[in-house]
């Protein structure tokens, strides 16, 4: 542990040294590369450069790996075992003896593929291939019953086949498994192995799921092919999901056809309803009206009130509400709603009452309740203690430590996940200083993460800095945008991390795709970017902030279509545009994505508490009461 009197700065050779020889790792080695130092061997790092040069000679081996290398892997794992800087290294040299079929030295360290599905196949082989058995066949039964394909474990499910462990019970429960996921391909694989009468009713569920349309009019066509209600459902929930028009087509057909009445047509009528409502057909009430209270969950009841919302219907939309858990019915959103057709029903005394109880909710519906107030919205702040003793031995655990060099080195993957090691040995009463930590070290994206673990929403001081703004004061000015949104998108997208990579290779603090990125810039006559420039702050706000800014000329000056669009394309956002005006909320609440909708909502929150922090006054939402245009 560093004393807690050392300063920060004393690290910063060692930190170069070690950056330096980090650097040189992959390189050809030099014939006068100088020995690690005294203070480079002391430095809290110094096991992560041991681990990436174990891990490169490893590689450089591949399958002729000495014992020698072997031994000394195995020295640091134990050395260091249980912290994260062995993880990697573990994983990938636990796979390499089992590539070379050093089944002992697996066993040894088999307890670190516990939590890696190929590491535990593994481990399996190994203990089959040493006749270590005892308790194995019921270990390997449980990963067997997994919806998809594991490779590495083809083996060890085959020596559990012979051995007589898998029985026609445990096939056809993976088999069911993977028809749930909707895996009906690898379902047919598995299914190979029952028996014919027992294989078939699977082998219609996987054909009603890979061409609905085809099966669903074969077995209207004839009524006597038998089908139990289960796998129909899901072969026609399947349809009405891929094509609305056609479950419409087919729906009383299929009622008519299997002999269903009110009560066992329901369900169908339901799995046709919700997409319906996703796509805000003006047919959905009526379907939903015709399904049965017994089949509607939460989830469903709510967008029956999203669709009578749309609709108009505010009477249903009530009583929709009032069915709903109590625990759903008690939160900011619907609280909301109820307030909104209470004002329907002429009942302002219980609207009233109910915007007020959610003005300290602190989120888009306190902000809309405001507006429905005439009132400004004004955040409800807390300010989160400092206990600076408690923080001072917080910054000292080595754990953090290793956190902040390896974020000054650049390996922001490793420290963070150095960070939540560190964070999950706090005690609860000390974890809301570790975001007084992150925060002080300007580690914003740790700090909102921390705070969210801790419960701390409130201290909007602390967790909306304004890391950058002479790029987001420049993009606001070139692209007539105000300076509260652009942050409110960099909050939601990236938490100010700018080497942020989603799953679909949107980049940066804005996190736009390079094809995004490159169209605009063309489009505003700027640089075309490469994926590097991308992680420049000042390019990336520059060309978020002007994608949002077409976004908004599109949509017609109409900034929540725009940000659905930013979200989920502006093609999707095209489609949910109405065709007549309608009330923003009502809008809002409609958007079929969860997470648009989400988005939509925390960006428009962000931009109130950018605002209030900035002027320190409460801010305007009565223009959120407009409607939507066509």
């Amino acid at each position: 542990m560093i004393a807690a009197a050392t300063p920060v700065d004393l690290l910063a050779a060692a930190r170069t040294e070690f950056q330096q020889a980090y650097g040189r790792l992959g390189l050809s080695p030099s014939p006068t590369e100088p020995p690690d130092s005294q203070s480079l061997r002391g430095y809290v790092l110094y096991p992560y450069l041991q681990a990436a040069r174990l891990a490169q000679a490893l590689r450089e081996a591949g399958a002729n790996v000495p014992a020698a290398l072997d031994e000394e892997t195995a020295a640091f794992i134990r050395r260091h075992d249980g912290q994260p800087v062995t993880r990697d290294l573990g994983s990938s040299w636990l796979a390499g003896l089992a590539e070379r079929r050093q089944w002992e030295r697996l066993l040894a360290f088999h307890r670190r593929a516990e939590d890696d599905l190929a590491l535990r196949c593994h481990v399996f082989t190994a203990r089959i291939e040493t006749q270590q058995t005892a308790g194995l066949a019921a270990e390997i039964a449980q990963t067997w019953l997994t919806p998809r394909s594991v490779p590495q474990c083809e083996g060890a499910f085959e020596w559990l086949r012979a051995s007589g462990g898998l029985d026609d019970a445990l096939v056809e429960q993976r088999a069911r498994l993977a028809l749930e996921e909707g895996n009906a391909g690898f379902a047919r694989q598995i299914v190979r192995l029952l028996p014919r009468e027992r294989a078939e009713p699977l082998l219609q569920w996987s054909a009603l799921l890979e061409n609905p349309k085809r099966e669903i009019d074969a077995l209207i066509a004839s009524p006597e092919t038998a089908v139990t209600t289960p796998i129909l459902l899901a072969g026609w929930a399947r349809l009405a999901r891929s094509d609305r028009m056609a479950a419409k087509q087919r729906l009383d057909a299929l009622v008519s056809a299997r002999r269903m009445d009110a009560r066992t047509a329901s369900p169908f009528v339901l799995a046709l309803a919700l997409p319906l409502a996703w796509d805000r057909d003006p047919d959905t009430l009526g379907y939903f009206a015709r399904v049965e209270d017994a089949d509607i969950d939460s989830a469903a009841r709510e967008w029956y009130a999203r669709a009578a919302l749309w609709a108009g219907d505010w009477k249903q939309v009530a009583r929709c509400i009032a069915a709903l858990k109590d625990e759903t019915r008690r939160s900011a959103r619907w609280r909301y709603w109820s307030a909104r057709a209470a004002t329907s029903e002429g009942n302002d005394a219980r609207a009233r009452t109910l915007y007020e109880s959610i003005l300290p909710d602190d989120n888009y519906y306190s902000a809309m309740a405001a507006a429905r107030l005439s009132r400004k919205a004004t955040p409800n702040a807390q300010t989160l203690p400092v206990d600076e003793a408690q923080l001072a031995k917080i910054e000292t655990m080595p754990a953090f430590v290793r956190a902040r060099e390896l974020r000054l080195s650049g390996l922001l993957r490793d420290a963070m996940t150095e960070w939540r090691f560190g964070q999950d040995t706090l005690q609860p009463n000390a974890l809301p200083q570790a975001v007084h930590l992150a925060a002080r070290e300007g580690w914003h994206d740790q700090a909102i993460a921390t705070a969210t673990a801790a419960r701390v929403f409130n201290d909007y001081a602390l967790l909306y800095p304004r890391p950058y703004d002479a790029p987001v004061q420049s993009a606001a000015k070139q692209s007539g945008l105000t300076t509260e949104i652009i942050y409110g998108v960099i909050r939601q997208e990236s938490t100010y991390r700018v080497d942020a990579v989603s799953s679909a290779n949107a980049r940066g603090l804005m996190q736009l795709q390079i094809d995004t990125a490159r169209r605009t810039a063309r489009r505003f006559k700027l640089p075309v970017p490469s994926e590097v420039v991308l992680a420049d702050p000042a390019k990336n706000i520059e060309l978020g902030a002007s994608h949002l800014r077409e976004l908004l000329d599109r949509f017609g000056g109409q900034m929540p279509i725009a940000l659905a669009g930013y979200n989920a394309g502006p093609n999707a956002a095209q489609r949910w545009i109405p065709v007549a005006p309608m009330d923003l909320d009502v809008w809002i609440e409609n958007i079929p994505y969860n997470e648009t909708r989400g988005y939509v909502q925390r960006i428009l929150w962000h931009s109130v508490v950018f605002g209030w922090l900035r002027s320190g006054k409460p801010q305007e939402t009565h223009e959120w009461l407009t409607a939507v245009k066509p």
